[in-house]
């Protein structure tokens, strides 16, 4: 990132936050062993940020941010179970210690008893914490933020004569630390950085007018893109959606630009986890050991990756992350579980609780244009529109808009139109995934093109 300026502030004292993190958790759990719980944890956070917006090359909004607070969840152990008590603040003194922890104890007594409840076991606790690299503090002066943006959206509006307005870009930035601690004497800290920068412009020409974005996120200020770079490519986005023109209604292969894919994957993840298998809210119920997805796909996590977006040494329960294959070559492996989740289904945790960490698609990969090529002749998607999912019943139907492609060449932009199908024959009619892979959240997938949807034309 060419735009990072000696005006910012990169001085953060994370052990000294850490440290003063977990003596506070040490406190509130000296606290709720003092009023009698049976078991606690208690969670501590530390965070600062700043958000800079700008639209036609002005500040529109600034914004800064210090938040600090804890959390304390109390549990008292009956015979029919575990009665749950859990409460909130902001404020760390003393006396809001002992009030907050007084106010989880009252709740617990009036909670009804879960034997599914409670802290997990003992043994599973993280015991080894290795550098993962996600701490890059970074936080901007406002002049050097404001900068940054009026260059994104410079260089959008400056692209195309056809760019003729703007939604504004923005800069953000986030550096934070957390501490956990529970009765078994596990306590723990980490920090981490989030940087982002993103622009949203809008053309137009003859036939109407069209919007599109583009953003940058990062660890690390220095691994974000240019400003220069994101308004371009937000510049370049909105113009190729110009001139849109109709489709028939028909079946037709169709292929999910990378953030699109990322939902799709996110709709198999939701599927398979263990709340939704206890609470029966799934198309795909008591599905540990069968097909679900694609035979040449296997859906992984890796939560030990340094510098990642979803990297964690530990999930919120204070269990170890570990590498693991939920779906490995089409079949489910396992549900991803927390604590409760698995103890409702008889199963073991698989240290999810949080989420997952990095979650991997290996699969059959094919250069993006030899994706395309593959499609033939169909529809390449970037946006989806509403919220047609139904988790319950697999039943797929979304607004839409993209592109027509014809014999593997993207011919002219369509949108107001509706995809629809199944999750259950989306998933298993994954032909491949390219390789433009997006990296910057938890999912890291490419494009995926699927044999066939209904297409309806608006």
């Amino acid at each position: 990132m060419s735009e990072k300026s000696s005006n910012a502030s990169t001085e953060y004292d994370n052990a000294g936050i850490e440290a003063h993190l977990s003596e506070l958790v040490e406190r509130i759990m000296a606290e709720a062993r003092s009023q009698g719980a049976d078991s606690a944890e208690a969670s501590a956070s530390s965070d600062r940020g700043l958000s800079v917006n700008v639209r036609r090359g002005e500040i529109e909004t600034v914004e800064y941010t210090q938040e600090r607070g804890f959390g304390v969840t109390v549990y008292r152990h009956t015979a029919e179970g575990v009665c749950k008590g859990s409460a909130s603040t902001a404020d760390d003194r003393e006396e809001a210690i002992v009030e907050t922890v007084r106010a989880a104890c009252n709740i617990a007594k009036y909670t009804q008893p879960d034997p599914c409840s409670g802290l997990a076991d003992a043994q599973l606790m993280a015991t080894e914490f290795p550098d993962l690299d996600l701490l890059h503090p970074w936080i901007p002066e406002v002049d050097t933020a404001e900068a940054m943006a009026v260059a994104c959206e410079g260089a959008a509006l400056g692209h195309d004569s056809r760019i003729t307005n703007t939604e504004g870009a923005s800069v953000n930035a986030h550096v934070g630390s957390r501490a956990y601690s529970n009765s078994h004497g596990f306590i723990a800290a980490s920090s981490g950085s989030r940087q982002s920068m993103s622009c949203m412009v809008i053309g137009q020409d003859n036939d109407g007018m069209q919007r599109d974005y583009w953003y940058t996120v990062a660890r690390n200020a220095r691994d974000l893109l240019s400003a220069e770079e994101v308004g371009l490519t937000a510049a370049q986005r909105t113009v190729a959606r110009l001139g849109s023109r109709p489709i028939a209604t028909g079946r037709y292969p169709v292929m999910l630009s990378p953030n699109l894919a990322i939902g799709l994957v996110g709709n198999a993840m939701s599927a398979i986890s263990g709340s939704a298998q206890y609470r029966k809210s799934t198309f795909l119920m008591d599905c540990v050991g069968k097909t679900v997805i694609s035979p040449h796909i296997t859906l992984r996590e890796d939560p030990l990756i340094p510098g990642a977006m979803g990297s964690a040494s530990f999930d919120g329960d204070g269990v170890a992350t570990r590498a693991q294959a939920f779906i490995e070559n089409g079949v489910v492996n396992n549900y991803v579980m927390g604590t409760y989740s698995a103890r409702r289904l008889g199963l073991a945790t698989t240290a999810n609780s949080g989420g997952v960490h990095n979650l991997h698609v290996d699969a059959r990969t094919l250069p993006f244009d030899d994706l395309l090529k593959e499609l033939g002749t169909g529809l390449f998607i970037t946006e989806l529109m509403g919220q047609g999912v139904n988790l319950l019943t697999g039943d797929y139907s979304r607004g839409a808009a993209g592109f027509w492609v014809e014999n593997g060449q993207i011919v002219h932009p369509v949108e107001e139109i509706t995809i629809a199908s199944t999750l259950q024959d989306m998933l298993m009619n994954i032909v491949a995934f390219g390789d433009d892979v997006d990296l910057r959240g938890n999912v890291r997938c490419g494009s995926v093109l699927l044999e066939e949807m209904m297409v309806a034309a608006g």
